[in-house]
């Protein structure tokens, strides 16, 4: 399953058109602040995916039925660039737990790159629904590499994954080697340069976000 954000119109598309533009980037903590909001569109769309189960709640006039969410998902990332997109998702799965990855490209002479993966901070994800978040989905290399890497460590329910702006090879590269992952992307881009980067995508989302890496 394949769910595109720019397919639906709403304000959403505003926020992403902000990321995109390179005048409106200079601004990192409204780069930031728009990947943050965008994270709660996406965990409100999710959330119309995962169960419910009625309750009484009690008001100072009574008693309401309602329908509450029966398992709170754990909320994975990629370090950096993931981190306002994570926050973002929590800020409505509000008692959800955390996971951090940190994985990065790792450029060899020839100027091939593979990518390296050093750390895990992980809670039980046994039984869980776990949804990854990356801004960038563009080879899908490290996406599939960091999900892998939990799915052999635990015995995951379901698992979402989250970018703003796709690629359609890393969307194919996912979809090969995560084929029971549902996906929820804000926009499809056709192309990538010679180095990975999509186009017309926005940059480096974790250089806009928090400043070029040394």
């Amino acid at each position: 399953m394949i769910f595109d954000l720019s397919k639906t119109k709403s304000i959403a598309n505003t926020f992403i058109a902000e990321l995109r533009d390179e005048n409106v980037q200079k601004d990192a903590m409204r780069f930031r602040k728009n990947i943050e909001r965008i994270g709660e569109f996406f965990a409100y769309e999710i959330s119309k995916s995962l169960k419910y189960m009625p309750q009484e709640i009690a008001t100072p006039l009574g008693v309401s039925q309602c329908d509450v969410l029966v398992q709170q998902p754990v909320l994975a990332t990629i370090l950096r660039a993931g981190l306002p997109l994570q926050q973002g998702l929590l800020n409505v799965f509000d008692k959800a737990s955390c996971c951090f990855i940190a994985a990065y490209r790792k450029t060899k002479k020839t100027g091939n790159f593979v990518i390296q993966m050093d750390y895990v901070s992980s809670p039980d994800l046994d039984g869980s629904i776990v949804i990854m978040a990356d801004p960038m989905l563009a080879t899908g290399q490290s996406m599939v590499l960091c999900c892998k890497e939990l799915i052999n460590r635990y015995k995951i329910a379901e698992l979402h994954i989250v970018s703003i702006i796709a690629s359609t090879e890393g969307i194919t590269h996912v979809r090969a080697n995560l084929p029971k992952a549902k996906l929820w992307v804000g926009a499809i881009d056709e192309e990538m340069t010679s180095k990975s980067y999509i186009v017309p995508g926005l940059g480096d989302a974790g250089d806009l976000a928090y400043g070029e890496k040394v």
